[in-house]
């Protein structure tokens, strides 16, 4: 007799289930496929908008842009002028923040110092102002002319460390301007030097 009623029990439950089962169904819908990802077209849609966003946010040299850019304009000239007034072979630590060209002429600049037995003496003081004159954008290459004035210590000195050039207990000012680029469509958010103007 216990076994008809634990039969009884069962077929019961089944019968709950199967109608819990169906009223999910009815409300929540069956699956078509696309659960968890777009159709095809969908997505190339997405991956448009998204592309043309960035490209879009890149391209923007507003004001804000500007002040981003001269801020981190100050920090690369800094490291560019340090790193040139150390008194090894070649470029290392501004090398990321070179165009090739410019690369190319500082390791030269470098070398032909170097060739004569001369050594450099840079302290640098800071930068008194930084001013955009320029910003041009060239197919999808935006390049800014910057002109900075700056303070620093310098002195050349000889192989047998006599000062050829420069007081060691002056403080000089000068005059640079350097044309900075970028392409616009790189996710890659780094500006290089490419160019010193005279």
């Amino acid at each position: 007799m216990s076994y008809s009623f634990e039969y009884i029990d069962i077929i019961l439950l089944a019968m709950i289930a199967g109608f819990i089962f169906l009223r999910l169904r009815g409300i929540l819908g069956k699956r078509t496929g696309f659960e968890g990802k777009a159709p095809g077209q969908f997505k190339e849609v997405i991956e448009k908008i998204k592309n043309e966003k960035t490209i879009t946010s890149s391209d923007k040299f507003d004001d804000q842009a500007q002040k981003e850019f001269l801020q981190g304009a100050k920090i690369a000239y800094e490291t560019i002028i340090t790193d040139f007034s150390d008194n090894d072979n070649k470029i290392t630590t501004s090398k990321p923040l070179l165009g090739e060209k410019i690369l190319s002429q500082f390791n030269e600049a470098l070398n032909e110092r170097n060739s004569r037995g001369h050594s450099a003496d840079i302290t640098f003081i800071g930068i008194n102002s930084a001013v955009i004159k320029e910003h041009k954008k060239n197919d999808k290459i935006l390049n800014v002319t910057v002109e900075f004035i700056a303070e620093v210590i310098t002195c050349i000195k000889d192989k047998n460390k006599n000062i050829i050039s420069g007081d060691p207990e002056k403080i000089k000012k000068i005059y640079d301007t350097w044309v900075f680029s970028r392409d616009t469509t790189s996710s890659n958010p780094n500006w290089k030097l490419v160019n010193t103007l005279t």
